[in-house]
């Protein structure tokens, strides 16, 4: 009888076992599967990124010679290609981590394994000895009466029963131990194609350096140049936020005309003033909420693109010690592209500047968003636009195939960074 408790124990035992290993399988597949996701859409996202901005690249190596345009681009690129290698090292990381977890498992598998077997060997060992058909029956037989005669006959059913479970759940055990060992197998020829990888982008970030190496060091000698074109940038760069105030001046002035003549004709009829000194109806106020309700999660003016200039100051990718400042955020994106209102609202100037081509503004509410360095326009002063309604083509510049799109949003006469606000476009 002590057999038959320590062979229900061992049952028990390995029961529990298998479900253990199972249920802790799944939670450490489930966990890494989500993990390995993340990264494999970040991964798949910046390589995406990176043949975008190969793509510019190629347009801007049709020039002659170097431009700032490509050295702004190449520093892009190179940004993403530090993030796609990081990227890959957490995935290989991840994998190693994967990889402990599985051999501890497959050596605590294994241990169980035999000690599953040796039980089971003692099992058979002790049913040779002693249950044989000769014995079975002179056990059976010597019973004190019929009751614990057929206890003991229940007892060898049961004894035999035990035996072929033990060898099916180490048959289990088995087969996910082979199991194991083959996703083992999988993760470690995974990691030497993350590896692989790994090591190909670091071999194309360094020839990007040395190329963006050479083209700063091609247009440092052009330096009187530079300073030339970015002294005129810069008054055609104020000219437009002198123009953007007036703009937002009329607008303050005009919506207070409304103002006075919606209450000489109406008095229950009411304008609301915003923090912004802006006079709306109840329509415009509600347009303004909308748009403020969506920071964070504008589309983009250009339905694709990458941000080569970021909004505020910031050091001049070839002059030393000289600073640029950017009103809003520089887009650059392929030759004939369309932009696009990002959100809806009311056409309020359609002009042309030097060095930014033809601009556009548009009022959303207390909010101005504007559009500049356009080839073409396909709207007009007053006109009401609906939200990614295409409004125009960006300018490519001939000389350095450079098609960039500059855009700003201002709440009032403050200028806000359109990085905040744009979706994705941190």
């Amino acid at each position: 009888m002590k057999s038959k408790k320590r062979t229900i124990r061992f049952s028990i035992f390995i029961r529990s076992f298998a479900v253990g290993i199972i249920l802790f399988h799944s939670s450490l597949i489930a966990g890494a599967q989500e993990s390995k996701e993340k990264l494999q859409k970040s991964k798949k996202q910046l390589e995406e990124e990176i043949r975008y901005t190969n793509t510019l690249l190629d347009q801007t190596r049709k020039s002659k010679e170097n431009s700032l345009n490509k050295i702004v681009i190449l520093s892009k690129q190179i940004e993403k290609r530090q993030s796609l290698i990081e990227t890959i090292s957490s995935e290989v990381d991840q994998i190693q981590v994967q990889a402990d977890l599985q051999n501890q498992q497959i050596g605590k598998l294994s241990e169980e394994i035999k000690k599953m077997k040796d039980e089971y060997a003692r099992m058979i060992y002790y049913a040779y000895k002693n249950l044989n058909s000769y014995n079975r029956l002179l056990f059976i037989f010597s019973a004190k009466d019929f009751n614990q005669a057929y206890q003991r006959l229940v007892y060898y059913q049961q004894y035999s029963a035990y035996r072929r479970t033990q060898a099916e759940l180490i048959r289990s055990a088995q087969m996910e131990l082979t199991s194991r060992h083959r996703i083992l197998e999988n993760t470690k020829r995974d990691k030497m194609t993350l590896v692989l990888s790994k090591e190909q982008e670091k071999a194309r970030l360094t020839r990007e350096k040395e190329d963006k190496d050479k083209s700063v060091a091609e247009l440092s000698q052009k330096e009187q140049k530079l300073r030339a074109s970015l002294n005129e940038k810069k008054q055609s760069a104020e000219k437009l936020q002198k123009e953007i105030e007036r703009q937002i001046a009329a607008e303050i002035r005009a919506s207070t005309d409304r103002a006075r003549k919606v209450d000489k004709k109406d008095h229950n009829a009411r304008m609301e003033t915003t923090k912004t000194e802006i006079m709306l109806s109840p329509v415009e106020m509600e347009l303004s909420n909308s748009f403020a309700a969506n920071k964070g999660r504008l589309p983009w003016p250009s339905e694709r693109g990458i941000i080569t200039g970021t909004f505020g100051e910031h050091p001049h990718p070839v002059l030393k010690y000289v600073k640029v400042k950017n009103n809003g955020v520089d887009i650059s994106t392929e030759k004939n592209s369309s932009v696009r209102a990002v959100f809806k609202g009311k056409v309020s100037r359609v002009m042309s500047f030097q060095n930014f081509n033809k601009v556009i503004i548009i009022r959303h509410g207390e909010y101005l968003t504007v559009y500049s360095n356009l080839e073409e326009v396909s709207v007009k002063d007053g006109q009401e636009v609906g939200t990614k309604q295409i409004i125009g083509k960006v300018h490519t510049n001939p000389d350095d195939a450079k098609t960039e799109l500059h855009f700003e949003l201002w709440l009032g006469k403050s200028i806000q960074n359109p990085q905040d606000w744009l979706l994705n476009a941190k």
